[in-house]
């Protein structure tokens, strides 16, 4: 814990405090109080029949789908600016140095706070051991902190390099990712035990929002008009989000259904944030998918970020407003991540599957009131968790 505000990012500090940028932090509120939602609710039955976009469904981008990218986003934004800062005050090996030790410890954290799905019972039984070993690293260790951590070492390489250079390595990642699912990797991450957010090799596509951000950064330091700066982030984020789309109408299946032939077809695929009753298509590697985080999923999210960025750039830079709920939560993202987990343990088994919709969004409402009185009191305090 510190009694000191933390850093906006929390994998890469910088050595003196800033003024903290309103937008990114209502920004960053706004996100962790969608997970929270999302995370809460898209579980039970009734959810998925009466308000299917805040459940994940890993056919299509739901609103629920869109809250992810928007932490890695973030990340990005926050990660540029304070590693930009770090190395001008103590050099970049020191700055280099900071930011693989924050972000290993972020793994730690990550290896602490996820636990592991199922037990190594015996002692001779390998067969369990590989299955626990399995599990774990597809479904257990790779969710948000593990892929920050993992995200934000694998662009390190470049988080102070020209935008162009960091352009093409968004490209590059995404590209890389493509060819890997279309090699083995989209099989092994939609075969049990499915994989989460991706998976292991998640980050390549999850380096897509987060570059993202860091070019979002890059307009918001260049760009002195708040006015301009809304508009550019507006028309950048719909111009992604377009491409996205665009991509996602392509349709290749993975090389043991496609038999190495590269057979692309095009057709139009369902809208994002739209539920449809018709399935898409699966064993399809532009589906804009979670589970798979498949590359036009990343790069839709990556362009939602950008239009709510703006939103709050009008709203906040513009407008002056400022909501404390979105400030306590954006200012302490790292504790109101693992008060959460711990508050809805507890609550969670008093809701059944089935339970109606105006008992699903009480106890909704209840836990999520009892993670912001917990986050609250830490802000109230001057207690930020960060590494």
């Amino acid at each position: 814990m510190s009694a000191e505000p933390p850093d906006p990012k929390g994998a890469a500090g910088a050595p003196a405090s800033a003024p903290r940028l309103a937008s990114l932090d209502q920004f960053r509120g706004y996100t962790v109080l969608g997970m929270l939602l999302v995370n809460f609710v898209g579980s039970f039955a009734v959810i998925k029949a009466d308000v299917p976009v805040l459940a994940h469904h890993h056919t299509y981008c739901s609103y629920a789908d869109t809250i992810m990218p928007q932490f890695l986003f973030a990340v990005g934004f926050a990660f540029r600016l304070t590693f930009a800062r770090r190395r001008d005050a103590v050099g970049p090996r020191a700055a280099y140095g900071h930011a693989v030790r924050r972000n290993l410890a972020l793994f730690l954290v990550a290896f602490a706070v996820y636990s592991v799905g199922s037990r190594w019972e015996k002692w001779d039984d390998l067969a369990q051991r590989d299955a626990v070993l399995l599990r774990w690293a597809k479904q257990d260790l790779f969710q948000t902190l593990g892929h920050i951590a993992v995200t934000s070492l694998w662009v390190l390489p470049v988080i102070a390099a020209r935008p162009r250079v960091r352009f093409g390595f968004a490209v590059f990642s995404g590209a890389l990712h493509l060819a890997l699912s279309y090699w083995f990797n989209y099989r092994w991450a939609n075969t049990p035990p499915n994989g989460v957010d991706g998976g292991p090799l998640g980050f390549l596509t999850w380096a897509v929002p987060l570059l993202a951000g860091t070019l979002a950064c890059d307009l918001y330091q260049a760009v002195a008009s708040r006015g301009r700066l809304c508009g550019l982030l507006l028309v950048a984020g719909l111009a992604v989000g377009a491409l996205a789309y665009g991509l996602s109408c392509l349709h290749l299946a993975p090389s043991d259904l496609d038999e190495w032939r590269f057979h692309a077809t095009a057709s139009a695929a369902a809208p994002p944030l739209v539920y449809v009753g018709v399935k898409p298509p699966t064993n399809d590697l532009f589906t804009m998918s979670q589970r798979s985080g498949s590359l036009t999923y990343t790069l839709f999210g990556a362009g939602v970020s950008l239009v709510v960025l703006a939103l709050f750039v009008l709203a906040c830079d513009i407008g002056g407003l400022r909501w404390g709920v979105f400030d306590t939560f954006g200012s302490n993202a790292l504790a109101a991540y693992i008060i959460h987990g711990l508050v809805f343990d507890a609550a969670k088994p008093f809701v059944p599957r089935d339970a109606p919709l105006w008992y699903v969004y009480t106890a909704c409402g209840l836990a999520l009131g009892l993670c912001y009185m917990f986050v609250r009191h830490l802000e109230k305090h001057r207690l930020f968790l960060k590494l």
